[in-house]
């Protein structure tokens, strides 16, 4: 072989390893708030609000690493355009302070304004900030316009700050307002050689109503650790929406209505965890009694309408979702729903619908694992109630404890 032709095979090996080098990275969703609508407002909390000539400050707390993020905006229940005027990123010190050095400008097709359309979501361009697993950014947002209602995520379970009058996306600011709520932003990917994303489709449970504010004490986050601990980079997508249901709309759009986008949708998906119903089963079976609208005003009672949350119609959902997810090769993990009497909308039917889902889910074979989530949370002792140490007082949500409880059940060889 002479000199010439030993010359132009190297670069031929060259330029093929460079290729699948680079073919080998791919984005994978590393945090995620499913997008809701602010009217009407929520059931549980405070959400709705609007922000003109004015800076918020949000922090995510990732699950995997990477050497590029992109970050996932959304005015898809946005009446209107959304004008976003300027937008930065940044690593979040373990102080909670934002490292200045680090801050990095967004882009959107090489702007750094942009327009969003009403009804839709939106891409930034990549940014190059190396981002460690389970390590908090944060995203500042510019919005020089009356931006309307949010769209927002209800329950951050995180603090927001929202400035006074200005762009403050460069640079430190003193908060007007401190806000609970998610706002116009679904979620961060990042560049991994290789790597997957968990999605969790669930409700408040999920959502982590019940463990501490600022603290990253949800079941997901606990999963998350124990993944991001070992070898390889695992994203896990919480796309719990508190109140949410399987079969109707209410609290965000039902599991069914949303799964397309907040799982089929998402970069590296590779399986999702289901652990849903159980407002499906309180609201058909049960009554919520809320406050009055008015001071002195008669309390309000809301009650299940449309669909009876049948262990039939459940299941039925439930294979709508397997379905779904197989077509596109992802596995489905499907968890038993929790025990819940003592629970504002608890029932003796709601729980005999509960009992035969659970059976179902154990014994059906058609889920590609399960999740006992029942069993982790159960009291022993009164098997129909979770565990005193384990809810955080209503009988319905986790404790710390109990989300660290559920966490820590997984089965890591599920994920390969």
């Amino acid at each position: 072989m002479n000199a010439r032709l030993r010359r132009l095979l190297t670069a031929t090996l060259i330029s093929v390893s460079a290729f699948h080098c680079a073919q080998a990275a791919e984005w994978i969703t590393s945090w995620a708030a499913s997008p809701m609508a602010s009217v009407p407002p929520p059931i549980f909390g405070p959400m709705p609000f609007a922000l003109n000539n004015q800076t918020i400050r949000q922090v995510m707390h990732l699950s995997a690493g990477g050497a590029q993020l992109r970050i996932r905006l959304s005015n898809e229940y946005g009446g209107k355009p959304l004008t976003v005027g300027a937008a930065t990123v940044a690593l979040v010190r373990a102080d909670g302070t934002v490292d200045k050095s680090s801050i990095r400008k967004l882009t959107f097709a090489g702007q750094t304004s942009v327009v969003i359309p009403a009804a839709a979501p939106l891409l930034s361009d990549p940014v190059e900030l190396p981002v460690k697993p389970l390590s908090d950014v944060s995203l500042s947002l510019y919005f020089p316009e009356d931006t309307g209602l949010c769209t927002c995520h209800q329950a951050a379970l995180q603090d927001g700050f929202v400035s006074a009058a200005g762009d403050f996306t460069a640079g430190d600011f003193t908060p007007a307002q401190t806000v609970v709520s998610r706002a116009f932003v679904a979620g961060v990917d990042v560049e991994v050689p290789h790597g997957k994303t968990i999605v969790v489709l669930g409700d408040s449970i999920s959502d982590g109503i019940g463990s501490a504010q600022n603290a990253n004490h949800r079941w997901p986050d606990v999963l998350a650790r124990r993944l991001n601990a070992g070898t390889g980079a695992w994203g896990v997508a919480n796309e719990g929406i508190s109140g949410n249901r399987i079969l109707q709309d209410g609290a965000g759009q039902s599991a069914l209505a949303r799964f397309d986008r907040d799982v089929l949708a998402i970069p590296g998906v590779a399986y999702v965890i289901v652990f849903e119903g159980v407002n499906d089963l309180g609201l058909s079976y049960g009554n919520i009694t809320l406050p009055p609208e008015t001071p002195g005003g008669p309390p309000r009672v809301l009650s299940g309408s449309g669909q009876k949350a049948t262990s039939q119609a459940l299941i039925a959902g439930y294979r709508q979702i397997i379905a779904r997810a197989h077509a596109r090769g992802i596995k489905v993990f499907g968890a038993t729903i929790a025990p819940y009497e003592g629970a504002m909308y608890w029932s003796a039917e709601g729980e005999s619908q509960r009992q035969a889902i659970n059976e179902w889910i154990r014994r059906g074979g058609e889920f590609d694992a399960v999740l006992d989530f029942d069993a982790v949370f159960r009291d022993p002792a009164k098997p129909t109630h979770m565990a005193q140490a384990k809810q955080s007082g209503d009988f319905l949500h986790g404790s710390d404890a109990g989300y660290q409880a559920v966490g820590e059940s997984i089965d890591l060889h599920l994920f390969r």
